[in-house]
């Protein structure tokens, strides 16, 4: 009897084979999702001036030392600074400019008093003012040019994913154009001769296909780009022809099909030039995966829903991440307890959907019915897949687990 491989191992396979595609340059508008080729470096200093982080006054500290409510500095406002001005007023002792959130400090001051220290705020500002409370010290509510980051200081690096906050970042910093890899373009295949579109009434032996809906979702959340999607009976031959009309695929997915029964159409046709493994998982024992002579990547999962969705975040996801360079390819797992008591397969590690409680730190199977497969519906349920070893029979009430978090 052939060994399983572990889940270390098969993994460890498929990443073998993945290259990162190619790099291309895309507008900072048309970077979300993307993955960083090249770092980003900021074009200028951050801030690029010195500014004032407060609405209020710029003074010199000495005009202002020791004041406070019973003994108030009286200044007088001598000009009006607006973010976006470029002016630099100068001021003498005794003297204050009035100041917006983000306008330039004036180079005679070395302090901001806000509004709420003095007497009157902003509906009494450009006569006298009374400061009511001193500032710190000197320097007090400046933001410093540079302060953030200096011209040629690496902001973004080569392998971050550009998500909102990234691409703020490198807006911020002066980038107009990102270095990016490309999207892998992969292709989704169900299987199965059983399988009717979704929203078609089945009939006796049919069953909605869902599993192309899954992965394609899967597929857009990995930032790559699906580019067919595909229900095909359990024929080798039409195996065969859609791996010909599919040539500008990176990746193609099957679901279904690569078990060791007697209509497994992509057992059948790619059984001489893909390996066909049986993994200690649970579930989705029987995996598949090969490269083509022409490079692309061919993955065969089970065909059962669960089973989708388990195998492709722990071999499919990783290998789309890793084709456009990505330095973080797997989920974030947390540590959490059990809350309840379950029975797990012998020798093999098991992935089970599961419902959590991050305040109370607690984990527990997403349905009463346990991990069935077969369970599509019940995938909406789950929150995380809780990962029990191989060598666990039994996992009971405070039992830690490690608990991989999914969207």
């Amino acid at each position: 009897m052939t060994p399983l491989l572990t889940v270390e191992e098969h993994r460890a396979r498929v990443l073998a084979a993945v290259s990162r595609l190619a790099p291309e340059t895309v507008r900072l508008a048309d970077a979300a999702g993307r993955t960083l080729a090249e770092p980003v470096l900021a074009a200028h200093d951050l801030p690029g001036f010195d500014n004032s982080s407060m609405d209020g006054f710029a003074v010199h500290v000495a005009d202002v030392e020791g004041a406070d409510a019973e003994n108030p500095a009286t200044l007088r406002v001598v000009g009006d600074l607006p973010a976006g001005s470029s002016a630099d007023p100068s001021f003498g002792a005794g003297e204050a400019v009035r100041i917006m959130t983000g306008a330039p400090v004036p180079t005679a001051a070395d302090a901001i008093v806000p509004f709420e220290d003095t007497t009157g705020g902003l509906a009494d500002s450009l006569g006298t003012i009374d400061v009511r409370r001193a500032p710190a010290a000197a320097g007090a509510f400046i933001r410093r040019r540079g302060g953030d980051t200096r011209a040629g200081d690496v902001v973004l690096s080569a392998g971050e994913r550009l998500g909102a906050l990234a691409l703020s970042a490198a807006a911020a910093a002066g980038v107009a154009e990102l270095v990016v890899h490309r999207r892998p373009r992969v292709a989704v295949v169900s299987t199965g001769s059983e399988l009717v579109a979704p929203g078609t009434a089945p009939g006796r032996g049919q069953t909605p296909d869902s599993n192309s809906t899954l992965l394609a979702a899967l597929v857009a959340g990995a930032d790559a780009d699906v580019t067919v999607i595909a229900s095909l009976p359990d024929e080798a031959e039409a195996i065969h022809s859609f791996l010909e009309r599919a040539l500008d695929a990176d990746v193609v997915v099957f679901t279904g099909g690569v078990s060791a029964g007697a209509y497994e159409p992509v057992r059948q046709a790619l059984s001489d030039r893909i390996a066909f493994e049986k993994v200690a998982m649970q579930p989705g024992k029987p995996q598949a995966f090969g490269v083509l002579d022409d490079g692309r990547l061919v993955f065969g999962l089970p065909g059962n829903p669960v089973s989708v969705a388990v195998s492709f975040e722990v071999f499919v996801r990783p290998a789309l991440l890793a084709l456009q360079g990505r330095t973080v390819i797997d989920r974030r797992l947390a540590r959490l307890t059990a809350s309840e008591t379950w029975t797990t397969p012998p020798g093999r590690r098991q992935y089970l959907p599961a419902a959590i409680d991050l305040v109370a730190g607690t984990v527990r199977p997403a349905t009463a019915g346990g991990s069935g497969s077969h369970l599509a519906v019940s995938l909406a349920r789950a929150e995380a897949f809780a990962i029990v070893p191989a060598e666990v029979s039994t996992v009971s009430v405070g039992d830690p687990l490690d608990v991989m978090l999914i969207p």
